[in-house]
């Protein structure tokens, strides 16, 4: 049976397969801990501060390899910043919190296994204000669910077929971190940010260790192939887990 003390490697394992396709894991992050702990603000706030800190590795990695293109990605973050902040502060119940969450993410897994099936045909550009809507859509969601958006933004993008899949995950990560840093602050100002310490930087090492290996796997252009569709796996089974305890009260 799993403790508490088995965190970090699990966590290590979640961010070494979420970093390897631009994500911060911080979907997987909330389901587990909502097995161990019973404070709901605790574990928003631990979840985007351990997100903030895999996606820092994987932004600081794409930027030095020259894949981050802020010509491009600006308006999916403007628009984004502002509603997540304001997302953050909505007072949801647990119950709601997390249907919410499971939906969204069943829905995202099976656009991320989409993406792996269909072929790709050639990117298409979108204008300012469809990247505007969207990155708003997306950060105001980010905000609610407590997560940094990039596993709901990068495989809508991926299936639009909007650019390359090295070019989407260094948007999802940077818009991960953007994200996440501004539903922090906004669960500051509402007076729900709460982390014990001395757990947290249990966590924050594991995930740093395999964000670090995921980045790097994810910048050196390996085929993430088969880590890509197993993560979208993991995605579909951790929505389908909190859809099914918080709305039916069955535990699979």
């Amino acid at each position: 049976m799993l403790t508490l003390e088995y965190l970090p490697f699990l966590f290590f394992i979640i961010a070494l397969f979420y970093s390897s396709v631009g994500f911060g894991g911080g979907s997987s992050y909330l389901a587990l801990m909502s097995l161990f702990l019973t404070d709901f603000h605790e574990i928003r706030s631990t979840a985007l501060l351990l997100n903030i800190c895999v996606v820092s590795i994987g932004t600081f990695l794409f930027i030095r390899s020259k894949v981050f293109d802020i010509k491009s990605f600006w308006p999916f973050l403007v628009s984004s910043i502002p509603v997540a902040y304001l997302g953050a502060q909505l007072r949801l119940s647990q119950q709601a919190f997390f249907l919410v969450l499971g939906s969204a993410l069943i829905l995202s897994g099976l656009a991320m296994l989409l993406r792996y099936i269909k072929t790709r045909p050639v990117s298409r550009e979108f204008s300012l204000p469809a990247k505007i809507g969207l990155g708003g859509s997306v950060g105001l969601l980010a905000g609610v669910s407590g997560i940094g958006g990039g596993i709901f933004l990068s495989p809508t993008l991926n299936l639009l077929n909007w650019a390359s899949p090295r070019t989407i995950a260094a948007l999802a990560s940077v818009f991960i971190l953007v994200n996440s840093i501004a539903g922090l602050v906004g669960l500051t100002v509402a007076n729900t940010f709460t982390i014990d310490l001395d757990l947290t930087w249990k966590l924050i090492l594991g995930v740093v260790l395999g964000g670090s290996i995921g980045s790097y796997l994810s910048n050196k252009k390996f085929n993430l192939r088969i880590l890509g569709g197993l993560t979208a796996v993991l995605v579909i089974y951790v929505g389908l887990r909190l859809v099914l305890m918080h709305g039916f009260g069955i535990n699979i």
